[in-house]
């Protein structure tokens, strides 16, 4: 048997290890490292536990795509450096973006390099797409693996969209309470937490996340319809278009009229809201190395001089120790 490929939303992780490890872990020099402590610890943890033969650190090259803002303007407006992209504009430049700066702290932008710097040295392969956000680079890398499970690791719900059973299995690690308290969800199990159905719980449950919107994602959904009505919507059609073209139709009895009279008020919305929540699939991914789980690190002199300027000590120790113990069994 070999492992799974391990798809991580690098930014979901290294902003929780950066609010859940104290701001006073810091480098000899005085430089937060906390972010950097936590982060390598999360990867050191989840090739011991996962034990994947194939992993990947997946990247926002675009934290708020034009496409997406294009369909509704609101999305992620809240997130805005104020004053971006002139101040706060290297959060974003770090990992490449090109539009405004995400509102990033100011302790976590300098450490976001040297997460990318140990990910090298270690020999872990990261990815990203120009123009699109880490969900779509694993949205993608899902839709184009036909062999390997696949295992993602995430703290938004967002990607709870990708699971599947066939052609090979794609479950979310949901770390949204972190790593220790971590639901892996495939098809049945999201199916059962949101009353969707089981035989598309993944575009379900992107369906239901569209009616009842986001307020962290600047998503308004449709006023009066909460989770529960668009789970019971969505489970009663079998495809999103199937949804639209009943909530058209006055003499369809398979929906109240009171639903379709706001659903009728949304309309705007309901027509371009479709690529905004759901991942793209067919984003154009650039590899930054092979994604094999190296034995050991690939530059391991580089990996000590990180340890050794930063105060990585433990961290980059047990990162080492979990390559090597990571031969699938």
């Amino acid at each position: 048997m070999t492992g799974p490929l391990l798809l991580l939303d690098a930014a979901s992780l290294y902003f929780r290890a950066f609010y859940g490890v104290p701001d006073s872990i810091t480098a000899p020099d005085g430089t937060p490292v906390n972010a950097v402590r936590g982060f390598t610890d999360m990867v050191a943890r989840l090739v011991t536990e996962r034990r994947p033969s194939r992993l990947v650190a997946c990247l926002d090259l675009d934290w708020r795509p034009v496409f997406r803002v294009r369909a509704i303007p609101s999305y992620k407006a809240h997130r805005v450096a104020e004053g971006s992209p002139a101040t706060g504009g290297a959060a974003t430049e770090l990992i490449g973006g090109a539009g405004p700066a995400e509102a990033v702290p100011d302790g976590l932008s300098p450490q976001v390099p040297i997460i990318l710097e140990v990910l090298a040295a270690a020999g872990l392969a990261t990815a990203g797409a120009e123009g699109y956000e880490a969900d779509d680079v694993i949205g993608t890398l899902c839709a184009t693996e036909r062999h390997d499970p696949v295992e993602v690791v995430s703290g938004d719900r967002d990607l709870l969209q990708v699971v599947r059973d066939a052609p090979n299995s794609v479950r979310v690690v949901y770390a949204g309470r972190g790593l220790a308290k971590a639901e892996v969800f495939g098809p049945a199990e999201l199916a059962t937490k949101y009353r969707l159905p089981s035989d598309r719980a993944g575009d379900a449950y992107a369906e239901m996340a569209m009616l009842r919107g986001d307020p962290s994602d600047g998503l308004p959904g449709v006023p009066g319809i909460g989770e529960k009505t668009a789970a019971t919507l969505v489970s009663r059609f079998g495809s999103w278009d199937e949804l639209l073209a009943v909530a058209a139709d006055r003499a369809d009895p398979r929906m109240a009229a009171s639903v379709r009279t706001k659903l009728a008020a949304a309309a705007d919305y309901l027509a371009v809201v479709e690529p905004v929540v759901r991942v793209a699939r067919d984003a154009p991914v650039h590899l930054d190395r092979d994604d094999a789980v190296p034995p050991e690190p690939v530059d391991a002199d580089r990996l000590g001089e990180l340890s050794e300027q930063w105060g990585l000590g433990g961290s980059v120790d047990r990162l080492i120790t979990a390559l090597k113990a990571a031969t699938p069994v």
